[in-house]
């Protein structure tokens, strides 16, 4: 791998953990430092996770992280449903990575208890991330990370993380469940109508916050 790939892999990360926020401004020496890595290096990570969707580049006003609008909303979930649920509905039964779906649920269910919502948001994004690990294909996994980096930015821009992610913990154990004990099948029929659920959310979400 080399640095500039490297180094897309760990923003995108962050991206994902809720570090970085939707337009917040990034500084290049603090992240060369931060990294160790050349400026070269951090400005071609940059394009690369601009041409992503994920970060945003201004002349003369620098880097800023990516704010996704509405359509874009609808375009991710469009895209996680052709994801997740071919994904779900073909997966072999007692696929070994099911067991990282459940440690996620469990995640989120602490994290939920204690009231710390943006630790429920990573776990939600860990549960996700497990499931389309079921594809046992890299290049699918890349992808779906980007579109988990762009959700998640999309979650930090309403701030109401608490009215977002407390539904779908149980609803991610629904899942789990199905899967385990029914047939994938079922359990990509639930996913359907959760993500739906979710994206009609977050549209609302949106619309009372007065966000494009």
């Amino acid at each position: 791998m080399t640095h500039e790939s490297s180094l897309v892999n760990r923003l995108t990360e962050l991206l994902t953990a809720g570090e970085l926020r939707p337009g917040e401004k990034l500084s290049e020496a603090s992240l060369v430092e931060r990294f160790d890595v050349s400026r070269n290096t951090l400005r071609e990570a940059f394009r690369v996770l601009g041409e992503q969707g994920l970060l945003q580049h201004i002349p003369h006003r620098g880097v800023s992280v990516a704010s996704p609008n509405t359509a874009d909303v609808v375009d991710i979930y469009r895209v996680r449903r052709a994801i997740e649920c071919s994904v779900l509905e073909r997966a072999p039964r007692n696929h070994p990575h099911a067991v990282h779906m459940a440690e996620a649920v469990e995640q989120a269910k602490a994290a939920a208890a204690a009231e710390d919502w943006l630790l429920v948001g990573t776990a939600n994004m860990s549960f996700h991330n497990a499931l389309v690990s079921m594809s046992d294909s890299v290049r699918l996994m890349r992808s779906f990370g980007n579109v988990l980096a762009e959700l998640r930015l999309a979650f930090l821009k309403v701030e109401v993380l608490d009215f977002l992610h407390a539904p779908f913990v149980d609803r991610n154990q629904g899942v789990l469940d199905a899967y385990l004990g029914e047939s994938p099948a079922e359990a990509a029929r639930l996913l359907e109508r959760y993500l739906g659920d979710s994206e009609r959310q977050v549209l609302g979400a949106y619309a009372r916050a007065g966000q494009a």
